[in-house]
């Protein structure tokens, strides 16, 4: 080996910040990889409740599948045909569309635990088989905003229909006054209702939590559904008439019975998220793009570009956008 050899090795590990010492003192003890079957509970453990709700189905037939084999082991190309037949295996709904949203949580369940994987030097993020993995092409959403005549047919055959009308109305009038999404009403507590201010804290995706104005009669309503329904001294505030907690169940039912009643709510698959884009739709045409993305809770630049960091709407000013919707007058509202 000549000089030049030595100085080029020496070169090489400086580089790789590796030492003589290193060298000599002989390969580090690595942590044995584990089976999906092991993995997958240890990274369950570790997400927030929302990522969990989200990728545990998918997390289970990847266990069902290769719950033996080690995580190192799977290639893209296996990934890939997983995907897909979850994808022709999916199950038909009524806003399905082709199976492309249980094959992109499939890729999304697996990049999740393949993130951990890497932060815990299990396997380099240059081998990771989820990330080389593209998801499904998402189809441009079908949902609109609704017009102001079929939102009122909605809610007259809520109204008159159906087992529990008072609750369903109620449901209805939460989702169009906050433009809030099934979980973050579903996780509403009495404790999130404050009165003198009219505003109610909304816990969504992804972990945010903000306040959002509701008119003072939406509020007595909310207050009066927790009196006759509410149990225990902070649970939640939406419930049966037996007092058990409502669940996402109640919305396929409303939905289902709004169908039977009005066709052309089956035929388009209307659902909750019609009445976010209702409102939302309504705040922007009067009162501008800024205060439409705070009643929205969008926060982070990927909704809208750097701009956004300048263009910022405050409470006050959904709390006025509120009043003009509802034709009540709001506490934090302009006066």
């Amino acid at each position: 080996m000549t000089t030049a050899d030595v100085e080029a090795i020496r070169l090489l590990l400086a580089r790789l910040g590796v030492s003589v010492d290193d060298l000599r003192d002989g390969p580090t003890t690595q942590r044995a990889v584990p089976t999906f079957r092991e993995y997958v509970g240890q990274v369950a453990g570790a997400v927030p409740p929302s990522t969990r709700r989200a990728y545990e189905s998918y997390w289970r037939q990847v266990v069902a599948v290769w719950g033996d084999r080690l995580i190192v082991e799977p290639t893209p190309l296996e990934i890939a045909q997983l995907a897909e037949e979850t994808k022709r295996r999916a199950v038909l709904r009524r806003n399905a569309r082709g199976g492309r949203s249980a094959a992109e949580h499939l890729i999304g369940a697996l990049r999740c635990l393949y993130r951990y994987a890497v932060a815990e030097d299990l396997i380099s993020e240059r081998d990771n088989p989820a990330a080389r993995v593209p998801k499904p092409r998402r189809l441009t959403s079908t949902r609109r905003a609704l017009p102001e005549a079929r939102l009122a047919e909605i809610n007259e055959v809520a109204a008159t229909t159906g087992n529990d009308p008072e609750l369903d109305t109620l449901l209805l009038r939460l989702h169009t006054e906050t433009a809030c999404r099934r979980g973050g009403a579903l996780a509403l507590r009495r404790s999130d209702l404050d009165v003198e201010d009219s505003v109610v804290q909304l816990r969504e995706k992804g972990g945010t939590v903000r306040w959002q104005p509701v008119s003072p009669t939406l509020m007595r309503h909310l207050l009066a559904h927790w009196d006759e329904r509410g149990s225990g001294a902070d649970g939640q505030v939406l419930r049966y008439r037996a007092g058990r907690p409502l669940t996402t169940r109640r919305y396929d039912y409303l939905w289902t019975r709004l169908g039977q009643h009005l066709p052309w709510v089956a035929t388009q698959q209307v659902t909750t998220h019609w009445l976010r884009h209702t409102t939302l739709t309504w705040a922007e045409r009067n009162f501008g793009y800024a205060v439409a993305r705070a009643y929205a809770g969008h926060t982070g630049k990927g909704d809208g570009g750097t701009t956004t960091t300048y263009i910022r709407a405050d409470l006050q000013e959904v709390a006025t956008a509120l009043a003009a919707l509802t034709g009540e007058p709001h506490p934090l509202g302009v006066r």
